[in-house]
């Protein structure tokens, strides 16, 4: 037996009940954040700092670190951080491997059980936004898919155009919000129609999404548009001295440009100046205009959907945050 004190009354525990009641504290006690912001406005190292301090683990919602080997042109963390504190989501599939918010989902369900096993608190942490609005948000579940459904859509994806007007005609809504050419779409609308015999917008009417997370704190780098372009610049400067070339070269020999990973900002460029189309140092000032256009959709991506974050410059949001948590 051993005698624990539960808010005023005294209890005495056996053992065999000792743990669970530990583990409910653990529960209790866990938390978890978001750090979001542009691309190079310091995300990570910051995120690293504040999991040292709060003893988190670190889930990365990169579209980009999710993939093994692309390290150069994803500005992932390097070794020694990895070392520090244990991060999900980087270096967890190959850039010819499939990947999807339903999967991401799935890794934060799992990491979030690891967090509280092992009396972590998490921090989300990525420049994929979209994805951190999938987590609060939720999916809607999608129907029953047979062999058969599956043959028919993709015999009707061969002529992609045609599939994507029969659905624009019975769901205008929907598809209007679609491009004519993204397949990935069109099939899992498709998909839902010929499986449910319901329009997409029928469909997630009757099965709304469920949230993943709720009452998430989330805390937004702010960065002036002047000094985030800069900070651009030097960084792609900085992946060209580490050896992004050869790191593309050795991506394109072993995985061809095929893979949707092989179409990311960094790549597409450095493909280009090897077909000959420009000069290294057109390719790198493509690179840093491509990545601050994809910095102001960021941050425009935060401002609208995520109206009660807490934004503050990098150099002040980490006091800000530890303040919230440490009261």
């Amino acid at each position: 037996m051993q005698v624990i004190a539960l808010k005023s009354n005294l209890t005495i525990l056996p053992k065999s009940d000792l743990k669970l009641y530990e583990d409910i504290i653990i529960v209790m006690n866990f938390k978890q954040l978001a750090i979001i912001g542009p691309t190079a406005s310091g995300k990570s190292d910051l995120a690293i700092k504040i999991a040292q301090k709060l003893d988190a683990y670190i889930l990365s919602i990169d579209s980009l670190s999710i993939y093994k080997e692309i390290d150069i042109v994803s500005a992932k963390p390097n070794e020694n951080d990895l070392n520090e504190v244990r991060h999900f989501g980087i270096n967890e599939i190959y850039p010819n491997e499939y990947f999807s918010v339903e999967i991401l989902i799935k890794l934060y369900k799992k990491v979030k059980n690891i967090c509280k096993r092992e009396g972590k608190n998490l921090i989300i942490v990525g420049g994929t936004s979209f994805y951190l609005k999938s987590l609060i948000d939720g999916l809607s579940t999608l129907p029953p898919i047979s062999d058969e459904v599956k043959k028919e859509v993709a015999f009707s994806l061969k002529t992609l155009e045609k599939s994507y007007g029969t659905l624009f005609k019975l769901d205008k809504h929907y598809m209007e919000k679609i491009s004519p050419t993204d397949s990935y779409r069109i099939e899992k609308a498709l998909l839902i129609y010929t499986a449910s015999g319901l329009t997409p917008s029928a469909w997630f009417a009757e099965n709304p999404p469920i949230p993943i997370i709720k009452n998430l704190k989330i805390f937004n780098i702010s960065v002036e548009r002047e000094v985030l372009r800069q900070r651009i610049k030097n960084r792609t400067l900085k992946m060209f001295e580490q050896g992004l070339i050869d790191e593309v070269c050795n991506l394109e020999q072993k995985y061809t440009r095929e893979p949707n990973s092989m179409r990311s900002i960094g790549i597409v460029e450095v493909l280009d100046y090897l077909d000959g189309k420009f000069t290294k140092e057109e390719s790198l000032e493509f690179i840093s205009t491509h990545t601050a256009q994809l910095a102001k959709r960021q941050q425009t991506f935060n401002k609208t959907q995520f109206k009660n974050s807490i934004s503050a410059p990098l150099e002040e949001l980490k006091n800000i945050i530890l303040a919230h948590y440490n009261n």
